[in-house]
Order: C-alpha cells, then sequence, then structure tokens
C-alpha cells in the first residue's frame, strides 16, 4: 500500500502536535521529495550514512529526531549538507524530522519508549515543557541501577553516586541532552536521574544533594522514539517501514 506525503505528513502532525513546542528548528517536513510514500525507514540523525542506506533501502521516507535545519545554524549550502541534501534530492526522498514532540509523547517518543525497555512507567512529567519523565523503581543502590541500564542499553554508563549510598526508589529520566533537567528531577523528589550527557556541574550535584546522575549516552537513550512512532503510523496507513541504527558513540 502506499499514501501521499501529504496524508503522511498529516499523521505525524496530529500524534506530535508540534505547534505546542518552543523547539531549536523546524519540526514537520524538512525536505520534500516525492508525493506517494511506501516505505518508511527511521533513524535517529538525518546523518550522511543514514541517508545513503535509506537510498538502499528504497526509501520514500525518512523519519528521524534530529533533522538538518537548527536554529542559529550557517545557512550556507555547502560541504555535509550540500551532501546531505543533494542526496535526498537526487534520490527525491522526503525527510521528515520532529526533535522536542518526540521526546515528549507519552506513548510513542523518546521518553516513553526508553521508560519502557528499562522497565519503567512513568506517573509524573517534570521540567520545561513537561519533557521529563518520572516513576517507581526498585535498586538497591546507584551501581545496581547503573549496571541494569548499562545491560538493557549494551553501552557504558557514567554514574556519579552520592557519598551516602541509598536505595533508588524513583527515578527520573531525559533522553539526550538534558543534563540541564537535574534540578528539576531532584525537586520531583528523584533518587536517580538517567539521561545522555553529563556536564561539569552534574557531578557536583549528585554528590552535594544524595542523588545519583547517570549519563548513558545522547545516541543510546534515544534510539527508541523514532521506531516506535514511524512504526506505528506505518502499519496504520499500510507502509513499509525499516529502523536503521546508526552507530554513535556520543
Amino acid at each position: 500500500m502506499s499514501t501521499t506525503r501529504e496524508q503522511l505528513l498529516q499523521q505525524f502532525d496530529a500524534l506530535l502536535q508540534p505547534e505546542r513546542f518552543k523547539d531549536y528548528g523546524p519540526n514537520g517536513l524538512q525536505v520534500e521529495g516525492r508525493p506517494t510514500v511506501t516505505r518508511v525507514v527511521s533513524g535517529v540523525t538525518a546523518s550522511r550514512a543514514l541517508i545513503d542506506a535509506a537510498i538502499d533501502a528504497g526509501a520514500d521516507a525518512i523519519f528521524v529526531h534530529h533533522g538538518l535545519f537548527w536554529r542559529g545554524m550557517d545557512g550556507r549550502v555547502t560541504g555535509w549538507m550540500k551532501q546531505r541534501l543533494q542526496r535526498l534530492l537526487a534520490h527525491d526522498i522526503n525527510l521528515f524530522a520532529y526533535h522536542l514532540p518526540l521526546d515528549a509523547h507519552a506513548e510513542w517518543g523518546n521518553n516513553a519508549q526508553l521508560g519502557r525497555v528499562l522497565g519503567w512507567q512513568a506517573d509524573q512529567r517534570f521540567g520545561d515543557q513537561e519533557l521529563g519523565f518520572a516513576g517507581a523503581a526498585d535498586f538497591a543502590d546507584a551501581q545496581a541501577l547503573a549496571l541494569h541500564v548499562q545491560g538493557v542499553l549494551g553501552r557504558a554508563v557514567t554514574c556519579v553516586a552520592p557519598v551516602q549510598q541509598r536505595a533508588i526508589r524513583r527515578v527520573a529520566w531525559c533522553s539526550g541532552g538534558a543534563q540541564g533537567f537535574f534540578e528539576a528531577a531532584i525537586a520531583a523528589g528523584a533518587d536517580a536521574f538517567i539521561t545522555g550527557e553529563i556536564s561539569e556541574p552534574q557531578a557536583h550535584l549528585a554528590r552535594e544533594t544524595g542523588v545519583a546522575f547517570l549519563a548513558a549516552g545522547h545516541h543510546a537513550t534515544e534510539r527508541y522514539g523514532a521506531p516506535a512512532l514511524a512504526g506505528h503510523v506505518a502499519a496504520t496507513l499500510g507502509l513499509e517501514h525499516r529502523f536503521i541504527d546508526i552507530d554513535n558513540p556520543a
């Protein structure tokens, strides 16, 4: 089966409601391709490697979390930007990108899906635009939590544990580069906070507040929303869907 580019866009927009968010770049259709879509490829980032893989897979559309265009970027189409756009345009492939709306979706988004794979059900939202999720957990201490996260995500985890170890009964999480949400997670009553990256201040806050901080990788924490949502929409419309994971150590 197939659908039109506009019908696909309407499905994505209806689920993700991008108009509700203040974001760092445009959400929705970023590059226009062929008007009819049969096969959708999803991925985390619209890198050249993903675009090449989608071309090999015969994709009519690519759905990603990290698109091509961001606020404040250099607007010239040269170098890597030219190479990515050149491939999309030459093969007439549509590029759909949703940033914060994909993080926030209560069922198919990055944070909902990260909680699912880690075994947690969110019962609270917190932070700017309510992007952070929190829920009950049961771990002896921060090290036990870190081993669990590392085992599920298949990636080394940076864990800064408080001096006085305590049981982890409540976890908060926000995928990607959400280290700035740590104070909001502490205020929300978390015993530990999981995100993708760590910056210098968070280590001190963890030690001083008694709340553990875990950085599990930007890419590793954001691998789940794009395939979940694109797969759901593809199934609804009767389209083919394939998730292509381009490895990223960040």
